[in-house]
This record gives structure tokens, sequence and C-alpha cells, in this order.
């Protein structure tokens, strides 16, 4: 047991000293909140909720698909609409709130449960989040469990190869929705 962990952190550590800043845009999800704001109209402040279809609704501007887009690309399509309503018009919006962004981690696992993330996590890390794996785990027959288009797919990890510096691209950077389930 102390032997996977240790070898899980010293990955994680090494990991860690040796990233290249990315740059990576959030894109939103169902569950985020944004707050909107519209400059010189108080009737034009709202915090809202990314509802689970992925849409917000604005007044003046109605239903607007928010999931999948970045917040400035949010700002712009609001803008963009009411600028036809208000000359000048002048649109703020921010993040307020990062719900969105979960993985599952399940299994034999030390503390299983659902993790926000708010940057990049691959396989090993989302181990890591989740205590790293009980005496018992199949280390070697891990899964990816991710959802497209309302297909299921599984993605194999086998601990053994990335412990020995193998066939690393299996390490895959995880996204929203997906599962990681440890046998």
């Amino acid at each position: 047991m102390k032997k996977p962990l240790i070898i899980l952190l010293f990955c994680l550590v090494f990991k860690a000293g040796f990233v290249v800043a990315e740059t990576t845009q959030y894109f939103l999800q169902p569950g985020d909140v944004l707050s909107v704001s519209v400059w010189k109209e108080e009737d034009l402040q709202r915090v809202l909720l990314v509802r689970p279809d992925g849409g917000i609704s604005f007044p003046l501007v109605g239903d607007i698909q928010a999931s999948g887009k970045t917040v400035e690309n949010v700002r712009q399509i609001i803008t963009r609409k009411l600028a036809t309503l208000i000359p000048d018009v002048q649109v703020s919006v921010a993040l307020q709130e990062l719900n969105g962004n979960l993985i599952y981690v399940v299994g034999k696992v030390n503390r299983p449960g659902v993790f926000p993330f708010s940057q990049n996590v691959d396989v090993l890390q989302a181990l890591g989040m989740a205590g790293g794996a009980t005496a018992f785990a199949a280390l070697n027959d891990i899964q990816v469990l991710r959802r497209t288009a309302g297909q299921l797919k599984s993605i194999k990890f086998r601990y053994a190869d990335i412990e020995k510096g193998r066939n690393l691209q299996q390490n895959i950077l995880l996204q929203s929705g997906d599962t990681v389930l440890v046998p």
C-alpha cells in the first residue's frame, strides 16, 4: 500500500515541477454562476445560474446558450443583442461561482466522491484527490467513463505502466462529468 502511494505522490510532485504554463480558457458548464451587469442600467443586473440544459436567461436578451462558451463569449453575445436597444451599451460578465466542473472517483479509493476542479486534472491527479487507491484496488484495470453525445465510452488506465514511465499518454486530462472507476 505504501509503495503505490509514495509513487503517486512522487509523480504528482515531479509533474508539478515541470509543468509548462498553458493558456487554457475556462468553458462554462451547467451549475456555474455568472454575475451580469449593464452599466447605467440598474434593472439589468443579475446573478445567473447556468441551467442543466446549458442556457441562461437575461432580460431583453432572452435565452442564450452559455455552456461550452467562455465568459467573454457570453459577454459579447449579450452586448450584441442589447446594442440594438441601448446605445453604447457596456456589459460586464464575471464568473461568480465555479460549480460546473465536477469529476467523480469511485470504487476502491480511500475517499471516493465528487471533486470540483478549476484547472486541468489528469487521471493520476484525480486518484490523488481521492486519497489514493486502497490495498485491494485492481490498479491495472482502472477505467475512465466518459459520456459524449449520449454515448458512454470507457478509457483504460494501467497504473503499472505509468509507474514504469511507459504509455504515459493514457494519463489523459479529465473532462467535466468524467468518472474514474477503480475496481
